[in-house]
């Protein structure tokens, strides 16, 4: 291809990137972050997938089939089995504002800036060559692509190689990217947004090459397979090899290795710890990420099946595959797509980690040395401009350092092993940082004396091997030891054999590191600065708040010195704004802020955000006078932060019971106003119920009285009107009284167990004679077998009575229709008998069914039609609900209205022919009768 369509092409792309990095910023600084998404998160951890990922999978199939798939292993079993680990390192970075991993591991140990100075210069000498493997990366896709040969321009003069320009070009990118202002937040959600954007092109774009190769230049997955079956030197990429000789000690060290490195790589750090939103991001992140690990993976091995196919078994462009195989095809639009994925992946990798390892550069290494050497009493006025500058540099010297690894080790390395070699001297934080979260008892010294020893075996046996291979160091260091000494061969220290050169180092490395830190920690145990940094490391999730989290530190401070010094470093504003917070926190004004001990930590915290643990502790003990900390004093400030917390917590017990009290005595106070409310509406009611038939009553016996001379039918129809009155204000009185008894509880109940079928007949035979005045005709449908319930038949004949007695009043004269049903519940959880009294009236509107069981209302049609108390249903409900049923209305309008109730069952119903408890009990009640 045209090399001005490639760069034209790349410049867009990064263009692009650096576009969508300022849209995010912008939207941050509106309040209307991007980031705080939990897919933004997952697909940012996504820059672990590097030119390595892109380029190295693929050459590692090709050569080692399935063995490509422990690096993938490695990082889904430690987000998935280890996330709450990865929760740990966010709550504890969040609480004390910790911005790389060496500030995480030097705070952890006392705020030790040696310690974490040692962290940094190992990250630099270890991330080297995972620079130098995305400049290769970029290299020779870029000749690939342009020049159709995968060959570089190593034998050229290092100012005619365009690899050179690329680093400084990237360089310069990644300054502008990320390091065009300070952020006193150290937040970059512009880099996180544009890394995640990165992560969908690189998907898609392996996706698409994938596809392509598998269904477009081939006949799929199995034609694939067969193929390479039928070629010896393909087959065995199917397999993991020999089953009887697998090297599973190199499978496992590989997955250890990069479980571990996708915690403790800085630009993984980073996007994972520092840059974290929310808490809660990671469990979706816990299956997101090694799903889209799953993803980008999905046609490594097709792809390096087709490339050993088309090019040949071993062929040396394994590691281009992925370019070579579209290029042959002549799919130009695919190849110069997969290009921008390859550039994508190595660009996020050198953006990211070269933003992160800067950092720690600049706060770990540079800045201390240099506020140190300016002097305790010239503390600068302005630190911005600095730390602006030492970061800048620290990014151009990294890239410079990657490029000249990338010529020292010129094509001695394929990407994989490259990879490993970073892989490997990160892990060694593993002890100190994974160690230091649980175990309160390791020290600074076994910490460092762990991590100097398995970073010297690592240079020695992994680092320094790889200089040899390149041919910077003598050949026979590898091949026969120094000095001829067979036994300290790197590659075979003290005699190991059998393990491959990384199995081997990380084997070495890790016991030598492993067995001196818990070794050294156990003989010099931690001292007092050291203990209590330890407490609230192992401790962050039980001091949830900050009154919950003890403050160790003695000494006298100054408000305005304090104050002072954040604007020094956050600016006048920001100091301004985050002191009013914290006043307004501690319910006081700004003047009247104490600088006491918390103060003074508060500050000491959010500088350390900006520069870092060592530099923020090192300006805090500029401004203030320190008292130095005893063990003893560690434990008082424990014991009083104890008692304090305990006393905040009886507080909020007090204080929670009376909230409790309090709605407690809202609520009985709201009740006994509706209960009086109700009484007063249930005295109106029935002071009402009573007037009309008394005054009825009433008034017809006045007329009798004033007209002895009436006649005698006159007199007789009066008569039984106030008979009729009698009997309802005589009913109306009993129920009255019979609701009231229930309701208090005092109401005698009879509960046995009662065949329902007779309690049916029985209340049937009693209604006829209303039904048959109405000229309606009862149905009764009721199983064959008895129905035994639990109930008191008194009261539940009243109930059936009642329905039966509505009923009538409701169905059209001359042509009513009752249904009496008896059935069984199918659906209940409690074996349950359902009674329905079904008629063919005007049914019960809609508006009136929510209240059709309330006292003293009644349907339009019963208010009508003199007799009904309308206290009729509402005592049925709670006899039913007493006997532990239900009562229920089903109607639609003009459709009559079915009533019914469910009543638990004694034992359960069967309809074989078998003797049951029913006949018994009928058999008994004939007897009785007898």
């Amino acid at each position: 291809m045209s090399p001005v369509v490639v760069l034209a092409a790349a410049f867009a792309y990064l263009g692009g990137l650096f576009a969508i990095a300022h849209w995010a910023d912008r939207r941050a600084q509106q309040g209307r972050s991007v980031i705080g998404n939990a897919w933004v998160y997952t697909l940012s951890m996504a820059v672990y997938c590097t030119a390595w990922t892109y380029f190295g999978s693929v050459g590692r199939a090709a050569s080692g089939g399935l063995w490509f798939l422990p690096i993938y292993l490695g990082p889904t079993l430690a987000l998935v089995l280890g996330w709450v680990v990865l929760r740990k390192m966010v709550r504890i970075a969040h609480t004390y504002r910790i911005t790389t991993i060496a500030d995480f591991i030097g705070s952890r140990y006392g705020k030790s800036p040696a310690l974490a100075g040692a962290v940094t210069l190992i990250t630099v000498v270890g991330i080297v060559p995972y620079i130098a493997l995305q400049l290769k990366g970029i290299a020779v896709a870029s000749a690939v692509v342009i020049d159709g040969s995968a060959a570089g321009a190593l034998h050229q003069p290092w100012w005619h190689d365009s690899t050179l320009y690329l680093a400084l070009g990237l360089a310069v990118f990644t300054i502008a990217f990320g390091v065009r202002h300070w952020d006193s937040t150290e937040r970059h959600e512009g880099m996180v947004a544009a890394i995640a954007f990165e992560s969908l092109v690189k998907l898609a774009a392996f996706l698409a090459v994938g596809a392509f190769v598998t269904w477009g230049m081939f006949d799929g997955w199995g034609d694939l397979i067969a193929r390479a079956q039928a070629d010896p030197a393909l087959t065995r990429l199917l397999t993991l090899g020999d089953p009887g000789a697998f090297a599973w000690s190199s499978w496992l060290a590989l997955t250890v290795l990069a479980g571990l490195s996708v915690l403790l790589l800085p630009r993984q750090f980073q996007v994972m710890v520092v840059e974290a939103v929310d808490e809660r991001h990671i469990r979706r992140a816990a299956w997101g990420f090694p799903l889209y690990l799953w993803l980008i993976n999905l046609f490594v091995l097709p792809l390096a099946l087709a490339g050993g196919l088309t090019f040949g078994a071993g062929s040396p462009q394994a590691e281009v595959f992925v370019l070579r195989l579209p290029q042959v095809a002549g799919a130009e639009a695919l190849l110069l797509l997969v290009f921008l994925g390859g550039l994508s992946a190595a660009t996020g990798m050198v953006i990211v980690e070269s933003i992160a390892v800067a950092t720690m550069v600049c706060n770990d290494l540079v800045l201390p040395w240099w506020l140190r050497r300016q002097g305790r009493h010239r503390a600068p006025t302005d630190l911005t401009r600095v730390i602006l500058r030492i970061r800048r540099g620290a990014i151009l010297l990294l890239l410079l350092l990657g490029y000249g690894y990338y010529r020292l080790a010129g094509d001695a390395y394929a990407l994989v092993s490259i990879g490993l070699i970073s892989f490997a001297a990160v892990a060694q934080f593993a002890p100190a940082l994974l160690g230091g979260m649980v175990w309160k008892g390791a020290s600074r010294a076994g910490a460092m004396a762990g991590l100097l020893g398995g970073f010297a075996v690592w240079a020695y046996t992994l680092m320094l091997p790889s200089l040899a291979k390149s041919g910077w160091l003598s050949a026979a260091f590898v091949t026969e030891g120094p000095w001829g000494i067979d036994w300290l061969r790197p590659e075979a220290l003290f005699g190991l054999q059998g393990f491959d050169p990384l199995t081997h180092a990380l084997f070495w490395s890790a016991l030598v590191n492993v067995g001196l830190y818990v070794g050294v920690s156990l003989a010099r145990p931690p001292g007092p600065v050291e203990t209590s940094q330890a407490l609230l490391f192992v401790d962050v999730f039980d001091r949830t708040t900050a009154e919950e989290r003890p403050v160790f530190w003695r000494g006298e401070a100054s408000l305005a010195s304090l104050q002072a010094l954040l604007a020094r470093v956050l600016g006048a504003e920001r100091a301004q704004a985050l002191l009013q917070e914290q006043a307004r926190a501690r319910g006081v004004a700004l003047p009247d802020l104490p600088a006491d001990a918390a103060l003074v930590h508060w500050v000491e915290t959010q500088l350390a955000g900006a520069v870092g643990s060592a530099s923020a502790r090192w300006l805090v003990a500029s401004v203030v006078e320190e008292q130095p900390l005893r063990l003893e004093d560690v434990f008082d400030i424990l014991r009083e932060t104890g008692r304090l917390r305990a006393l905040s917590r009886a507080l909020e017990d007090k204080s929670r019971s009376l909230e409790r009290a309090t709605a407690e005595l809202r609520a009985a106070n709201e009740r006994l106003q509706e209960l009086d409310r109700l009484k007063d509406d249930f005295m109106s009611s029935v002071t009402h119920e009573l007037r009309t038939p008394l005054t009825s009553i009433r008034a017809l016996t006045e007329i009798l009285r004033d007209d002895p001379g009436m006649d005698v039918a006159q007199r007789q129809q009066f008569l039984d009107i106030v008979v009729a009155e009698s009997e309802r204000l005589t009913r109306l009185v009993n129920q009255v009284l019979d609701l009231a008894k229930i309701e208090s509880g005092h109401a005698d109940w009879h509960v046995g167990e009662v065949v329902l079928q007779d309690l049916v007949e029985q209340a049937a035979r009693a209604a006829e004679p209303l039904l048959q005045a109405r000229g309606a005709r009862l149905t009764v449908e009721v199983p064959d077998r008895p129905v035994v319930v639990r109930a008191d038949p008194d009261r539940l004949q009243q109930v059936l009575m009642n329905l039966l007695s509505n009923a009538a009043k409701f169905v059209p004269e001359g042509c009513g229709e009752v249904v009496l049903r008896v059935s069984m519940v199918a659906d209940a959880r409690t074996p349950m008998a359902r009674v329905e009294v079904q008629d063919n009236g005007p049914g019960v509107p809609p508006e009136e069914q929510a209240v059709i069981f309330e006292k003293f209302r009644q349907g339009r049609d019963a208010r009508e039609r003199p007799g009904g108390t309308g206290l009729g249903l509402p005592i049925s409900r709670r006899i039913i609900e007493h006997l532990g049923g239900r009562l229920w209305l089903r109607s639609a309008p003009g459709q009559g209205a079915c009533f019914g109730f469910d009543v638990p069952l004694a034992m359960p119903y069967t309809a074989n022919d078998e003797p049951s408890r029913g006949d018994e009990l009928r058999e008994q009640a004939r007897a009785d009768r007898g």
